[in-house]
């Protein structure tokens, strides 16, 4: 077994660690298959297994460095037996460097300066609108709770835009392999040119980022990141949160300043006397917020289109220059695979999604996580014999 072990992993893996844990619905050595089956009635068991994975997360924060696998058996008083498997080990660099290579403990894009520049604009630009919305409140033109409201907005829409630089978009590693059922299914699979790897559906190799990045949409300045599967969520909130602080931006301007004088146009008592100051401030945002308002807008169309069809903005360039790409046929996204399996209330918080099916999800596996799996699928059971006393 050792052996086995050094052949799969080709190098020790001790020093790694995985951002978020994998949940995966495998074939197990003797055919069988871990079921993994949500239903309406399943809700409340969906978020304890959620919770738990939580748990995990928090657990292998507390003991930084600390690999760890686990299984969550399934409900015996459940009817549908499903099950779940949980393969919480840790595989991303340790190190602290930032970057986009595979040694880079931290994601970071630092080769494009430029988008540098327009992602901290961003920045700017949402600090400078609350600042801005606080500044007419504290005149006594505004209510503190609509001030409150819309800075509770742009923090949200702050959060959103580091979780979607700073998080891996869906980076390929060399040492990728195609998911099980891929290999049943297909029997080509493409190489990427560039990384000389396993590139998998959807997936396209970045020059900025010099990644191949598994569904990818596009590289987006704004975000100085590409967009991919593990950070869709992130990006897709990030425009929703800019779009309500620009249209509640607008409003607020709108019926105190625009329209001050339509609303008291019979009092006198210098209700729309404004300083110099607060006058440049709301002309400026102003200006922000329509044009961000617009260009958000459209983003939003855009990703809602490649959410129903199932088709990126690259692919969808590609068709359209009649490129066949890789001959994927495009289905719609369901929901989970964007925002994961957590509760609903979880999809507006700029937190990880942990996914149903992980390695299905970003469209590859690793020789290591085969190998972990085969291992502990053998332990519990599942080749004719349990050495943990349960099976799964």
């Amino acid at each position: 077994q050792a052996a086995d072990a050094a052949s799969f992993h080709g190098g020790d893996d001790d020093s790694t660690f995985e951002s978020f844990p994998q949940i995966r619905r495998r074939e197990a050595v003797d055919g069988r298959k871990l079921r993994l089956r949500i239903g309406w009635k399943g809700r409340f068991r969906t978020s304890v297994v959620w919770a738990k994975i939580r748990l995990f997360r928090l657990g292998e924060r507390c003991f930084y460095g600390r690999n760890s696998d686990a299984v969550i058996d399934s409900d015996p008083d459940d009817p549908l037996g499903r099950e779940y498997y949980l393969d919480a080990h840790n595989e991303h660099p340790s190190g602290f460097s930032c970057g986009t290579s595979e040694g880079s403990g931290i994601w970071m894009n630092t080769s494009d300066q430029a988008g540098t520049l327009m992602s901290f604009s961003v920045w700017l630009a949402l600090i400078y609108g609350a600042f801005t919305v606080v500044l007419v409140s504290e005149q006594g033109r505004l209510p503190p709770v609509v001030a409150m409201t819309y800075c509770t907005i742009c923090t949200l829409a702050l959060a959103s835009h580091a979780k979607t630089s700073f998080t891996d978009p869906g980076s390929v590693p060399k040492c990728a392999v195609p998911v099980e059922d891929e290999t049943r299914q297909i029997t080509f699979h493409a190489m990427c040119s560039q990384c000389q790897s396993f590139k998998p559906q959807n997936c396209h190799h970045c020059r900025i980022c010099d990644r191949c990045v598994s569904r990818m949409d596009h590289h987006c300045p704004w975000m100085n990141n590409c967009i991919g599967a593990a950070n869709l969520k992130h990006f897709i909130l990030f425009l929703i949160y800019t779009w309500i602080a620009s249209g509640l931006a607008l409003v607020v301007f709108a019926l105190n300043y625009f329209l001050c004088h339509f609303f008291h146009r019979n009092v006198n008592d210098g209700t729309c006397q404004f300083s110099p100051v607060l006058q440049t401030l709301v002309r400026g945002m102003t200006v922000v917020a329509i044009s961000s308002l617009l260009f958000v807008s459209s983003m939003i169309v855009n990703v809602a289109f490649g959410l129903v069809t199932g088709t990126g903005t690259i692919d969808r360039m590609k068709r359209n220059a009649g490129i066949n790409g890789d001959g994927a046929e495009p289905a719609p996204l369901h929901p989970e695979d964007v925002f994961g399996m957590g509760p609903v209330w979880t999809w507006p918080l700029p937190i990880d999604p942990v996914f149903r099916d992980h390695d299905a999800v970003l469209g590859f596996s690793t020789p290591q996580r085969l190998l972990r799996e085969r291992l502990q699928l053998g332990d519990v059971g599942c080749e004719g014999h349990s050495d943990a006393g349960h099976n799964v």
